[in-house]
């Protein structure tokens, strides 16, 4: 009897629910390297990831070093009758931009590009702006259509189409496009981001979305993205939830990091993470680097922070505290191994949150851990440990 009253309230607690299947694509490493792509221009695209966070009226910054690693990415639809394309979905940027038939370079080619001439909804707004990645700019224009994804129709969605992209190295990315879920204020001044439309237009049963990922993801299933509430199912124990410290990223504040049992005091004077979707690594203060990799006793080559895989069981748990709890992120999690090299998944960035703190960037290698719930009407962030 209890069974079917708890199976009955999870289908409850699911209805209204729109979820997106996530696939995990190929490494941008894995797909240049297949197509002969030599290692010293990937140590050139090597930068920090801190400058997709600097805020400017002109230019967007998303440099595309957070994809060097690994992505995952799902479908959406543009356009009446619909185009489709794969686009990430990514908690650390506001804007959607796909490829379009106005673009001609061969990075544009190799990928679904929207046609706006085919689409009996499509209206130009004319507004040309800039994502700016360090090593290659990209253009785009604005233009709004109808976006689909599932069963949510939102009219008159704000993008951006390209105009232009550098074949390196967005030739070699497996998605299309990018689908950004951050704050308006750091999207496109005086255009509604499409978590906005999604809300004015009624189609979210809930002001939430969440994402899983999980920990044995494949090409197929990688997690899901959940608009419009959260699926009990796919997380254990609760939720733990922490308030939004800043409402143009989804940051959080971060009051001590610690390895194993020893705590840093790197966050004495309290430290800010952005809870990021479309970051794959865990982002460190770069002031910490040097000590952090030294505890680990981790060695840099070309494959990154490498240590021995035979001594993964023995490392230390790291531990965030977040909102008075521990958040451990044990090795097994933090240590990826591809093809017998194990390497710690992190990176450092120089960039400091707004008022000079030290700032952390919780990508998918701490996501695996933690089924994440953005509340965008309480403005906090919802950590539970993924099942």
């Amino acid at each position: 009897m209890w069974r079917l009253v708890l199976a009955l309230l999870c289908l409850q607690l699911g209805e209204g629910l729109v979820r997106i299947p996530m696939r995990k694509g190929r490494s941008m490493r894995e797909v240049m390297r297949d197509n002969g792509v030599p290692e010293g221009f990937l140590k050139g695209l090597k930068g920090d990831p801190g400058r997709k966070y600097l805020l400017s009226n002109a230019v967007a910054y998303e440099p595309l070093t957070n994809y060097l690693n690994s992505f995952y990415f799902g479908e959406i639809s543009i356009g009446t009758p619909p185009q489709n394309f794969l686009v990430l979905f990514d908690t650390g940027s506001s804007n959607l931009w796909v490829p379009s038939t106005y673009c001609q370079t061969p990075a544009c080619e190799n990928h679904a590009m929207f046609n706006c001439s085919l689409s009996s909804t499509f209206s130009d707004i004319g507004v040309t702006y800039t994502l700016r990645y360090g090593f290659g700019d990209l253009s785009v224009v604005l233009g709004s259509d109808t976006v689909t994804i599932q069963n949510i129709v939102v009219k008159n969605q704000e993008f951006g189409l390209s105009l232009d992209e550098p074949s390196n190295p967005f030739y070699y990315l497996d998605f299309d496009g990018i689908l950004g879920m951050a704050y308006p204020g750091v999207g496109i001044s005086g255009y509604n981001t499409l978590i906005q439309n999604m809300m004015q237009q009624s189609q979210l049963t809930e002001p939430i979305f969440s994402f899983y990922y999980s920990r044995n993801p494949t090409y197929n299933y990688g997690g899901e993205v959940i608009l419009g509430g959260v699926d009990p199912q796919l997380y254990t124990g609760e939720v733990l939830w922490t308030p939004v410290v800043q409402e143009f990223y989804w940051k959080i504040g971060i009051e001590e990091f610690s390895i194993g049992p020893s705590a840093t005091g790197w966050c004495s004077q309290g430290c800010h993470g952005i809870v990021d979707t479309g970051t794959f690594l865990l982002t460190i203060p770069g002031q910490f680097m040097s000590a952090f990799l030294q505890q680990l006793g981790a060695e840099e080559n070309d494959d990154g922070y490498v240590v021995d895989c035979s001594s993964v069981p023995s490392m230390p748990t790291l531990y965030f505290a977040i909102s008075g709890a521990q958040l451990s992120l044990p090795p097994s999690v933090y240590v990826l191994n591809n093809d017998g090299v194990c390497s710690v998944g992190v990176e450092s960035t120089y960039v400091s949150s707004t008022n000079g703190q030290p700032l952390w960037i919780l990508g998918n290698v701490f996501l695996r851990q933690y089924y994440s719930i953005f509340d965008i009407a309480n403005n906090r962030v919802g950590f539970a440990l993924s099942a």
